[in-house]
């Protein structure tokens, strides 16, 4: 189906989910100990009692997640980074690591206006970099891959409303379309689940190959969209390096200037609460 069609038949995300594809599992909550050792480094990004998002360790000290977590959704201005902790592997009212954030930059398309579209789903990334490295043993970074073909088995770990204290693995789902660098998924999320790594399981280890960036419907069944990767995380770590480096850019959110936006309209919300 050509992504302009589908993109007509998108509903607001705000309506619940409906059900899995055939042959997606269903979640599984990753509350305990054994159930969640090998996903520590997704972790719960919490706001100051503002909501929250999902994010990924993916170096010790860089948070891969959405570009909208960082904006005030009343306001559509961006927030003050610092204002976010990331909770690594958060379960059960604790963490394996607790770290602030210092500075986080979106990608150089982003553009938060109160509006979806395909350009604003398929740039929607950013990294955080924290307040100190995370060493510990049990939180291992995740690596990336390329974004994953048409017809793919994918999984996602996630946080949500409904799921705020311990995460879920929803291990199978597929990706329905792949067009323009946006994800089309059968994966099962909610409010908070915004910036939720979704994952390849084709190598020895899972790898990050989008994340999650919106929910909606086509034709009357919940999808999840998500945000190209592509190589836009080495201009992203650019950005941060150069932010580091005592640069004149501005503080706290940074953007790339690079590229000009491209302006299409969907007809779907965001779902971060």
């Amino acid at each position: 189906m050509p992504l302009l069609r589908l993109i007509m038949m998108l509903a607001f995300c705000c309506v619940s989910t409906g059900g899995l594809a055939a042959d997606d599992s269903r979640l599984k909550s990753l509350e305990t100990t054994d159930a969640g050792r090998e996903w520590q480094a997704v972790g719960r990004l919490d706001r100051e009692g503002e909501g929250f998002c999902t994010g990924a360790l993916i170096a010790p000290d860089l948070v891969l997640t959405a570009a909208h977590c960082l904006f005030d959704r009343e306001t559509l201005q961006r927030i003050d980074p610092t204002v976010i902790e990331f909770l690594a592997g958060f379960r059960n009212g604790r963490a394996s690591a607790y770290r602030s954030v210092t500075r986080a930059v979106i990608h150089p398309s982003y553009v938060y206006d109160g509006t979806l579209s395909a350009t604003r789903v398929r740039n929607d990334i950013a990294l955080l970099q924290l307040q100190r490295p995370i060493r510990n043993t049990t939180v291992t970074p995740f690596e990336t891959d390329a974004r994953p073909r048409r017809g793919a088995r994918v999984g996602v770990v996630s946080y949500a409303h409904d799921r705020s204290e311990a995460p879920s693995l929803q291990e199978v789902c597929a990706v329905m379309a792949r067009q323009d660098g946006v994800l089309i998924m059968s994966c099962d999320v909610d409010f908070g689940s915004s910036g939720a790594p979704v994952f390849s399981f084709e190598g020895d280890r899972p790898r990050i190959v989008s994340v999650v960036s919106a929910k909606a419907r086509v034709d009357g069944k919940a999808v999840s969209l998500g945000a190209s990767l592509a190589g836009e995380l080495a201009l992203l770590e650019a950005e941060l390096t150069a932010t580091h480096l005592g640069s004149r850019l501005p503080q706290g959110v940074s953007r790339v200037q690079v590229g000009e936006p491209r302006r299409d309209n969907m007809g779907a919300k965001f779902i971060r609460r």
